[in-house]
């Protein structure tokens, strides 16, 4: 019985997530073929072009830089939500609704509600720089600007999702090892670091491999904000897989570029285990 239960979300994820990686490292040793000439056995070829790639090194440069901005702001962002929303503060249930609520919006959506507040001139960010005697700013515009705004709104988006772990991580924490410390004489912020934020551990270790997943994965906001300019100021690993496989029709290269992201995700996740998992504390 348990074996037909776990047959078809296996099933899903070999024929969704197994075999497609496992088909692009195999295109990866190929070249593009076409109606008049069939694909062939190149080696490793688009590999030695990964090496050459100019504009590949600036992407992963843009990756890792959007990566390091996001994923430790929307952790911190998510966990001081989190303690908020879990006090006796009133309306905190209004509270979770609007922490929540980006989190709901497709990404599309979030993306076209930011292009108006980011736009020139006439957007919320530009009147309310003007309201402080500041000239307005580019910001998806400007090679300077333009990758930082693609994080504001990543953490934005993201943070709400990631309180809600947060909330559930410090609602299972037994109220007798903060009472215990009290009696200790331990203030409010000596309780959070030595009590509440090892416990919180295992759900950082999870909510940290989603994020660091998800700022590799963006592309929706950019194929609506920037399409990876100006001068690919704002191109992340994903969309220039997609640039390259669907804009150029280079699906070697592509495939090529679909391993090196799925190298790079698994050594990043096994880095954060391998850190964070060694000091982490299991009910």
């Amino acid at each position: 019985m348990g074996f037909i239960l776990l047959f078809i979300p296996c099933s899903l994820l070999v024929a969704f997530t197994h075999y497609p990686a496992l088909k692009a490292l195999l295109n990866s040793f190929w070249n593009n073929g076409s109606s008049f000439r069939p694909s062939r056995f190149v080696g490793l070829d688009n590999y030695e072009t990964l090496l050459e790639d100019d504009k590949l090194m600036q992407v992963l440069i843009n990756s890792f830089i959007y990566a390091i901005g996001t994923v430790p702001l929307a952790i911190a962002l998510a966990i001081g939500m989190a303690l908020l929303v879990n006090s006796k503060l009133p309306a905190t249930g209004l509270m979770r609704l609007s922490f929540f609520l980006p989190t709901m919006l497709p990404m599309v959506a979030v993306a076209n509600i930011w292009l108006f507040f980011y736009a020139p001139g006439i957007g919320l960010a530009s009147q309310l720089l003007n309201a402080v005697g500041l000239p307005s700013i580019n910001f998806l515009g400007s090679t300077d600007t333009s990758l930082v705004s693609m994080m504001v709104v990543a953490v934005w988006k993201e943070a709400g999702l990631f309180m809600i772990f947060y909330l559930a991580a410090l609602q299972s924490i037994p109220t007798n090892l903060k009472d215990a410390a009290r009696l200790e004489g331990a203030g409010s912020v000596r309780i959070f670091f030595t009590v509440v934020m090892p416990l919180l551990r295992p759900t950082t270790i999870f909510v940290a491999v989603n994020a660091l997943i998800n700022a590799f994965r963006l592309v929706d906001h950019i194929v609506v904000m920037t399409r990876g300019g100006p001068s690919n100021s704002s191109s992340l690993l994903l969309y220039y897989i997609y640039e390259v496989t669907f804009g150029f029709r280079d699906f070697a290269y592509g495939a090529t570029l679909t391993v090196l992201m799925v190298v790079i995700l698994g050594i990043l996740a096994a880095f954060q285990f391998w850190v964070l998992d060694r000091k982490a504390h299991y009910q």
